[in-house]
C-alpha cells in the first residue's frame, strides 16, 4: 500500500515537472518574439566628409555707390537751381548758385589788395619800403583771397561726381536757412547719387573671415530680372567683427552700366569661396519638430536610435550641410525614421 502510494506520488511530480518545463519554454519564446515584433527595421548610413563648392549666400540692399547732399556753409537765398529731380550731372558742373551779393564785395576787396599787394611786392625789392608795412599787405591779400575762394565755393555749388539728381528741396528764390531735410535727416538743396556702379553691405560670419579678400569676385541677381547676372566685386572688408553677432562687413561694388538695378532694390550677392568639406545628409533623414524650428535626425547607437538636435547649413541637391549636432563617423538613420521616437530598438536592414 505504501509502496502504491510512492509510485503515485512520483507520477504527479513529474507530469508538474514536465508541465511547468513546457510552460516556461513557451514564455520565454513568447516573450522572444514580443522582443523581435518590438525591433523597427530600417536603413542607415555612416556620416562622412564630402567635397563640395563652399558658394555663400547672403540678401543684402543696394545703396549708391556714393551720394552726396549739397548745401552751402551759411543760409541764404537760393538765386537759381539749374537741375531737376533725374538730371544727369557731370563732376564739377554747376548745379546751384546761391545769391552773390557778399561774393561781389569779396571780390572786389581781393581785387583792391591783390593790387596793393603787387606795387608793394615792386617796391620791396629795391627795399623802399620796410619789411613789417610788406608783410602786413601780403597777410590781408592772402586772407581777402581765401575768403572770397570760400564765398565762391558756396555760392556756385558744384558736382562733386558725375551722376543723377535724386532730390531737390527748394526753388529758385527761396531761403536756405540750414535745417536739416526730413527725408535725408541732412541740410541740403538738392542730392546726388552715382547708379552707374552700386554698392551692397553684407554681413558675413566671421567663420568665413580667413578665406574673404578684397578684389574676389561676386555674383548678383535679383528677383526682378532672374535671367540676368550682375558683376561685383569686394572692394573693402571691415577691420572689427560685431561682437554680438559674430559677423564682419563686406563692401561689394556692382556694375550697373545699363541701370537696371536701382538703390533700395533687394540682391542676392554670392561668393564663391573655393572647394571646402562638409558633412552631408540626404534632406530625407531630417525631421522638423511640429510647432517649432527644430530640426532633427536619428543616430543608430548600439541599435538604438537616438533622436539627435542638429544645426543646418545650405542645401546640395537632395543634401543638407550640417554644421552641429553629428559629427563625421557617426551612423545616422535615413529609412524608417519616421517610424521611431527617442531610444527605440531597431534591426538595421543591409
Amino acid at each position: 500500500m505504501n509502496a502504491l502510494k510512492l509510485l503515485s506520488g512520483c507520477i504527479i511530480s513529474g507530469i508538474i515537472v514536465v508541465f511547468s518545463s513546457c510552460t516556461s519554454k513557451s514564455d520565454k519564446t513568447k516573450t522572444e518574439n514580443q522582443d523581435s515584433l518590438k525591433l523597427v527595421s530600417v536603413k542607415s548610413m555612416v556620416l562622412k566628409q564630402e567635397q563640395v563648392n563652399q558658394n555663400i549666400d547672403y540678401t543684402a540692399t543696394l545703396i549708391p555707390f556714393e551720394e552726396v547732399h549739397l548745401a552751402p556753409a551759411s543760409p541764404g537765398r537760393i538765386e537759381k537751381i539749374n537741375v531737376e529731380i533725374s538730371d544727369n550731372v557731370t563732376k564739377g558742373q554747376i548745379v546751384a548758385l546761391m545769391d552773390r551779393t557778399n561774393l561781389e564785395t569779396a571780390r572786389l576787396n581781393m581785387m583792391k589788395l591783390e593790387t596793393d599787394y603787387k606795387r608793394l611786392d615792386t617796391l620791396k625789392k629795391t627795399k623802399s619800403i620796410a619789411d613789417q608795412q610788406y608783410d602786413q599787405i601780403k597777410s590781408a591779400y592772402e586772407i581777402a583771397k581765401n575768403s572770397y575762394q570760400f564765398l565762391l565755393d558756396n555760392t556756385q555749388l558744384k558736382a562733386p561726381f558725375s551722376g543723377v539728381v535724386s532730390g531737390k528741396y527748394f526753388e529758385d528764390g527761396e531761403i536756405y536757412s540750414g535745417t536739416p531735410v526730413s527725408s535725408v535727416g541732412k541740410p541740403a538743396i538738392i542730392s546726388i547719387v552715382q547708379i552707374n556702379q552700386l554698392k551692397a553691405l553684407v554681413g558675413i560670419s566671421s567663420n568665413y573671415f580667413p578665406l574673404i579678400n578684397v578684389g574676389m569676385k561676386a555674383n548678383i541677381k535679383s528677383e526682378l530680372y532672374p535671367d540676368m547676372k550682375f558683376d561685383g566685386q569686394i572692394i573693402k572688408i571691415y577691420p572689427t567683427v560685431d561682437n554680438v553677432t559674430k559677423t564682419f562687413i563686406l563692401e561689394v561694388v556692382i556694375q550697373n552700366a545699363n541701370l537696371k538695378l536701382r538703390p533700395g532694390m533687394f540682391a542676392k550677392i554670392q561668393l564663391n569661396l573655393g572647394k571646402g568639406s562638409a558633412i552631408l545628409v540626404p534632406s530625407i533623414a531630417l525631421i522638423k519638430q511640429t510647432g517649432t524650428n527644430d530640426i532633427y535626425l536619428f543616430v543608430n547607437k548600439n541599435n538604438v536610435a537616438i533622436k539627435t538636435l542638429v544645426k543646418t547649413g545650405k542645401m546640395f541637391d537632395d543634401k543638407i550641410e550640417i554644421l552641429e549636432g553629428v559629427n563625421e563617423g557617426d551612423e545616422i538613420i535615413v529609412v524608417g525614421q519616421n517610424k521611431l521616437e527617442n531610444q527605440t530598438p531597431i534591426s538595421v536592414i543591409k
